[in-house]
């Protein structure tokens, strides 16, 4: 458990976004305002709520957890979700607008005449959006149970519960300024003590870390186990310990032989300065030189590494696409030049807070080993400050992490909940506010049930998974829906089972641990490398088959993607003079 400041930060930071988000309540009236802000979001706010929606607890505290455990090349992920926006930017950003749909599967249904196409398209803006809030519930319990001591399930129940009531109050108007608020919070709360923790930094800490052989303690440090834990020791290890080691109850000096030795929760071990910081079950130890090789390391292993790099850059870069939270946001644009411009905005704002994963990491596995040990990595970001500056400092940089990262997941929570809320009420329910508003909830108490489920699994890992399914579904769909004239509605549909429904059934497989090793591993772990390709080649090939039946008024959908809105204006202006 944390200083009290930290505790406060966090109170402070859930009362904001509750009263910011409750403050829509008197704004938000119709379906527009509960779904696209009445369309009357200028670029830099917009830009600003993207981001906030965009950079999750995966983005906040997942990057810098799963390179410290599994190296630098975890870093891929911070660049493809950076430079998933470019793709955006130059692909998607203004056709998108122009087009006018409220919801991705209204734009579906819009573009192929196809009603059935549309309940799919919802029925996939749901999965996604599923997959996505569960990393972000799982940042919740990490962070409160970092802050408060608070069990997992509690904070999972409590972020919930928040979220789920702000988002049916007041929909997407009341949450846009509360998404923008929580992004600048969140830039500060990473910016801010990295720059001081440099300032503890007396040599090139990449120096440091490559000439280690394995992670080691820097002090004698004190390990507190939450949850009961295997671990793996290397080299031989005493320890003090008080509590359960081995199923034996230990209260003094006890010496960590080099294999698999269990910690039941509660326990407490303190190691001396310089050992070797023994891995949880499942974490392979490694090198400094391994540590900070380019490539994506699957559990820290060796196992096809340039594939699983590849497997990464495809489903971060084209998931961006398909991510129905992100693509509602430029529906709150103006007009289809505002939307390129928020897109652009964007992109510097999402690289700048990219800059600063990268280095929480490489001070952690200097500082901070013991979260090898009990396996927490994602607590990275919140833990370090503690261990790394100490005292006052230390407890003043802890608070201001714990406030950006429950802005990391109050933010994205919130946008994902409104794009699965607004997909169901508007596509399914009927149309609506009160639709709404039963969306919300059922779909928010859904999913933080679900949330319960997966306190196994890295925070990175999951959205990594939810960015390969939307890469694999709305990817393609998106892109040849908005360039390609050859579209169909059955090419479309063929490949968007296809595409997504091999991705998801990739991902539950591997959540089920199937295929641990070799190949199947890294077709399972990472499948947007196969699935992507095969739904693009599934859509082109069925839609050439399928012809007979495009949409009769083809060409006029196509203008209507890509014609400024400024141009038709002129154009209307003519026709009534």
């Amino acid at each position: 458990m944390t200083a009290p400041a930290s505790i406060a930060a966090v109170l402070v930071v859930a009362i904001a976004t509750g009263l910011l988000g409750l403050r829509g309540v008197r704004v938000a009236r119709t379906p527009a305002d509960f779904l696209v802000a009445a369309r009357q979001v200028p670029p830099v706010l917009n830009a600003s709520a993207i981001s906030g929606e965009y950079l999750s607890a995966a983005s906040f505290l997942g990057i810098a957890g799963l390179a410290m455990a599994e190296g630098l090349g975890a870093l891929w992920y911070a660049v493809g979700y950076a430079a998933g926006y470019l793709v955006l930017l130059a692909v998607v950003a203004a056709p998108l607008r122009r087009f006018g749909a409220y919801t991705v599967p209204e734009f579906v249904e819009g573009r192929l005449d196809a009603p059935r196409l549309r309940r799919l398209a919802t029925a996939a803006v749901i999965v996604i959006s599923g997959f996505y809030l569960l990393p972000q519930l799982r940042g919740a319990g990490i962070t409160l149970q970092d802050s408060f001591g608070a069990p997992y399930w509690a904070g999972v129940l409590i972020v919930g519960v928040v979220v789920t009531i702000a988002i049916a109050s007041g929909g997407m108007r009341g949450i846009t300024i509360v998404q923008a608020f929580l992004f600048w919070l969140k830039l500060l709360a990473l910016a801010f003590p990295a720059l001081v923790l440099l300032a503890f930094v007396r040599h090139p800490p990449l120096d440091d870390v490559v000439r280690q052989t394995a992670p080691t303690f820097p002090r004698p440090t004190t390990v507190h186990v939450p949850q009961s834990v295997t671990f793996d020791v290397t080299h031989a290890v005493p320890v003090r310990a008080s509590g359960v080691v081995d199923g034996s109850a230990v209260e003094g000096s006890y010496l960590l032989e080099p294999g698999r030795h269990r910690v039941e929760g509660g326990s407490t071990l303190v190691f001396p300065a310089h050992a070797v910081a023994p891995h949880v079950e499942g974490l392979h130890p490694l090198t400094g030189a391994q540590w900070a090789s380019p490539l994506v390391r699957l559990n820290g292993t060796l196992t096809h590494p340039l594939a699983a790099t590849y497997g990464v850059i495809i489903a971060t870069f084209l998931g961006a696409l398909g991510l129905p939270h992100i693509l509602v946001r430029f529906y709150t644009n103006p007009d289809g030049h505002s939307a390129r411009r928020t897109t652009a905005v964007v992109v510097l704002f999402v690289s700048t807070f990219y800059l600063l994963p990268g280095l929480f990491a490489l001070l952690g596995r200097l500082n901070a080993p013991g979260l090898y040990v009990t396996g927490q990595t994602d607590a990275d970001v919140l833990v370090l400050p503690r261990v790394q500056a100490m005292g006052a400092t230390g407890a003043l940089l802890a608070a201001v992490t714990a406030a950006g990262a429950v802005a990391a997941f109050l933010s994205t929570s919130s946008g994902l909940l409104i794009a699965m809320a607004g997909a169901i009420s508007h596509d399914i329910m009927g149309r609506g506010s009160r639709a709404f508003r039963s969306a919300a909830l059922g779909s928010g108490f859904a999913v933080t049930a679900g949330a319960l489920a997966v306190a196994g699994f890295s925070i990175n890992v999951l959205v990594g998974w939810a960015f390969a399914i939307a890469a694999s579904s709305f990817g393609p769909l998106l892109v040849l829906g908005i360039w390609w004239r050859g579209l169909t509605r059955i090419g479309a549909t063929v490949g968007l089972l296809v595409g997504g429904g091999a991705a998801t059934a990739a991902v539950i497989a591997s959540m089920a641990g199937v295929g641990r090793t070799g190949w199947p591993a890294v077709l399972l772990a990472e499948p947007a490398v196969w699935t992507v390709p095969l739904a693009f080649a599934v859509i082109v090939v069925v839609s050439r088959l399928t012809r007979w039946t495009l949409p009769a008024d083809v060409t006029g959908k196509l203008l209507a993607l890509h014609i400024p809105e400024e141009i038709r204006s002129l154009e209307r202006r003519k026709t009534r003079v």
